[in-house]
């Protein structure tokens, strides 16, 4: 008997990670699929970085580390904070994890008791919404439009509080939509959150550096609110290490402790090697590094042509993306057209008409060769997400597939 928890059961998988999987699929079985997806930079790691983790390898850097972190990382960390965001996060307020998605999962852990309400804006990233679940908090969407770029307003927020709220979860710049937040939008926040001290805010601030407007902003500057701000890093994105699995927060020293004596109990410490490279990353200033420089320059020169590209297929309607490397356009006109019957869609699911984001990514997969995500795995129903972390000719390659795909629907 093949019998597993409840808790594995009620948890659903992640479609991103899903949708990646179909279309790996399909490459080996031969179809010619362009991965719109995935959220992962097509960049390699810097140099510099490369060579630090080498060198930590000769020096038998291969040992345990401590649960937290390295004390040279931390302070490198506490050191960029300081740099990059004006925020003073002491080493002990800072907690090195095995990707940014664990040190989420620890922050709700350690905060969300079971009925807890926890205020996620929609869209979101797919996997805030398990995690609450898992925590037996009780999820509370707010959802945004694109007419205000997807952003949660303060009144919005001040309408979904209760006594029972425990946490609000946000990004910025924003992953699916590729908004973010500026200083003013944050205090607007900031002013609401001071108004109920039992709320912690988790500010996740992974696409820190893919930022095509100016100076990132963060929540935690606002002094008056800094005690109920974790705020969540990493340089999977920034610095393309996806593949090294670092994460950290900087915290509150209590909630600190807290995510150390629970990744104790988990993971204890992340690969050392990676941590001993992540002092590298960290000690590289972001405004000056040309490995860096040139990647947001290469994401904003793909997104100002995929722009032009979308709206020129009907049915889809977009925002220019600010920050991180996602188009979330909506598409809820296309829903309740017909695909051609002798579509691969059509034989596969028994059905012709579009109903939602799913079949539209389905027959975008099976009949354009296209892989995207449902705007349902982010909260938005009416709306798909592409990433552009790909070269320009597979951009204009996929854009083509699908203005012609949607032309086929009736």
């Amino acid at each position: 008997m093949n019998q597993l928890s409840d808790r594995i059961n009620n948890m659903a998988a992640s479609e991103t990670l899903a949708m990646t999987q179909i279309a790996r699929e399909l490459r080996e079985a031969g179809k010619d699929v362009i991965s719109l997806s995935i959220g992962e930079p097509d960049f390699n790691t810097p140099e510099e970085v490369k060579a630090a983790a080498k060198q930590a390898i000769d020096d038998n850097w291969t040992h345990y580390p401590p649960v937290p972190g390295y004390p040279d990382l931390k302070k490198a960390i506490s050191m960029k904070f300081k740099r990059d965001n004006n925020l003073d996060y002491s080493p002990d307020q800072i907690v090195v994890s095995t990707g940014a998605k664990q040190s989420i999962f620890q922050t709700v852990m350690a905060l969300v008791n079971p009925g807890d309400e926890v205020i996620i804006p929609t869209p979101f990233w797919v996997s805030y919404k398990e995690i609450v679940r898992f925590a037996g908090g009780k999820l509370v969407y707010v959802p945004t439009k694109i007419e205000n770029d997807f952003k949660v307003t303060p009144e919005q927020l001040r309408a979904a509080i209760t006594p029972k709220t425990r946490m609000i979860m946000f990004s910025s710049p924003s992953n699916p939509t590729g908004m973010l937040y500026s200083k003013e939008d944050l205090k607007g926040i900031a002013d609401v959150v001071k108004e109920h001290p039992q709320i912690i805010v988790m500010a996740d601030e992974i696409y820190e550096h893919i930022n095509f407007v100016g100076h990132h902003e963060s929540l935690a500057q606002f002094d008056y609110i800094k005690d109920q701000v974790v705020t969540v890093n990493g340089v999977a994105k920034g610095f393309a290490m996806t593949g090294w699995r670092i994460g950290f927060i900087g915290a509150p020293t209590y909630i600190a402790k807290a995510c150390n004596k629970l990744q104790g109990q988990i993971t204890s410490a992340t690969c050392s090697i990676a941590q001993k490279a992540t002092v590298k990353a960290m000690e590289m200033d972001p405004k000056n590094s040309p490995e860096i420089t040139s990647m947001r320059d290469t994401f904003r020169k793909r997104r100002d042509m995929m722009f032009k590209l979308l709206q020129e297929i009907p049915g889809f309607k977009v925002r220019l993306p600010q920050g991180a490397f996602y188009f979330f356009p909506v598409v809820n006109e296309l829903f309740g057209k017909h695909a051609p019957a002798d579509s691969i869609f059509a034989q596969k699911y028994n059905k012709t008409v579009i109903e939602n984001s799913t079949d539209l990514c389905m027959y975008f997969l099976y009949d354009a060769n296209v892989a995207l995500v449902q705007g349902i795995a982010f909260g938005d129903d009416n709306c798909i997400r592409l990433s552009y972390a790909t070269s320009e000719e597979n951009l204009i390659k996929a854009a083509e597939r699908l203005k012609n795909a949607v032309n086929n629907l009736k």
